[in-house]
C-alpha cells in the first residue's frame, strides 16, 4: 500500500487518545488539513509537550500509523466544539525523540520547529522510513 507521508503535531495525552480511538484529529479539530490526507497515507504524530500549551516536554514521535478509508468526521465534545477526526489503522510502535533523528531528517535543519508549526506537514518517504525505523515500527 503507498501513498503520501505526514507529520502531524499532536500533544501526548491527545495522542494517547487517538490511539484508544483509533483516529487522528489536528489543529484544534479543524476539517481542512484532514482532508488532505489520503487512505493508505501514513501519518507520524510527533508530540511537544504532554499536553496543549503545557505539560512536560516530550518532543517525540508518539504514534504512526496508515489513514483508513472514509472522509474526515465530526464529533461534538462540548457546547459549541464540534472538532474533526481521521480514522487511522495505528501500528505497533515505540516513542522516538526527535533529536537524534535531526540530521537525517530533510526538514531537521537549525530551523527545525517550524515546520512544526503548522500542525499538519507532508514529508518525504525517506523521512517516514527514518521515523518508522527509530519507532521500531512494523508495517
Amino acid at each position: 500500500m503507498s501513498g503520501r507521508a505526514w507529520v502531524a503535531v499532536v500533544s501526548a495525552d491527545h495522542v494517547r487518545i487517538g490511539l484508544a480511538g483509533g483516529f487522528v484529529q489536528v489543529c484544534h479539530g479543524k476539517a481542512a488539513p484532514l482532508r488532505r490526507l489520503s487512505p493508505g497515507d501514513r501519518v507520524a504524530c510527533y508530540s511537544p509537550r504532554e499536553a496543549m500549551r503545557a505539560g512536560a516536554p516530550v518532543q517525540a514521535f508518539t504514534a504512526l500509523g496508515r489513514v483508513r478509508e472514509g472522509a474526515p468526521y465530526a464529533v461534538p465534545m462540548a457546547p459549541g466544539f464540534v472538532p474533526f477526526r481521521r480514522d487511522v489503522h495505528w501500528l505497533k510502535a515505540g516513542v522516538a525523540p526527535i533529536r537524534p533523528l535531526l540530521a537525517q531528517l530533510s526538514f531537521g535543519g537549525p530551523n527545525w520547529g517550524y515546520r512544526l508549526r503548522l500542525g499538519l506537514f507532508a514529508v518525504t518517504e525517506c523521512d517516514m522510513d527514518q521515523i518508522a525505523r527509530a519507532m521500531g515500527a512494523a508495517d
